[in-house]
């Protein structure tokens, strides 16, 4: 595929920056994907490209947590639990699959201004929450 032969020439320091930018999600509002997706566009990278690989830094985190989840829920911590897990599983990877696409697909025409502004609205909202309350 073209856009994996692009991300493949990425240089080191091109991918340790875009990584980098998921430290910006610690902030309120702050999308880790989002902010993966807009250091990738910043760094030369078109949308597509940025957008699959923030999706390609988060698999291992998950692949990872879900290794340390599953050796409890084997034993007997896990009992009339494996079924439903099974089925969100499932469920969360069809979300994950189709939200990606969809992205993915949408970034092909649009920017992801609006959505920047609604992380901002709702961080800022957070903010002035947390520190009223």
């Amino acid at each position: 595929m073209l856009s994996d032969r692009r991300i493949t020439r990425m240089t080191i320091r091109q991918a340790l920056v875009i990584g980098a930018a998921q430290i910006l999600a610690l902030l309120p509002g702050i999308s880790r994907s989002g902010s993966t997706i807009s250091a990738g566009i910043f760094r030369g990278l078109n949308h597509e490209d940025s957008a699959r690989f923030a999706f390609l830094l988060a698999t291992p985190v998950i692949g990872g947590a879900a290794l340390l989840k599953l050796p409890p829920l084997l034993g007997p911590q896990g009992n009339g639990l494996r079924g439903p897990l099974l089925v969100d599983s499932i469920a969360a990877f069809v979300a994950a699959y189709l939200a990606t696409r969809y992205l993915v697909k949408h970034l092909e025409h649009r920017t992801l201004i609006p959505f920047a502004v609604s992380c901002t609205l709702a961080g800022l909202g957070s903010l002035a929450y947390f520190a009223i309350g």
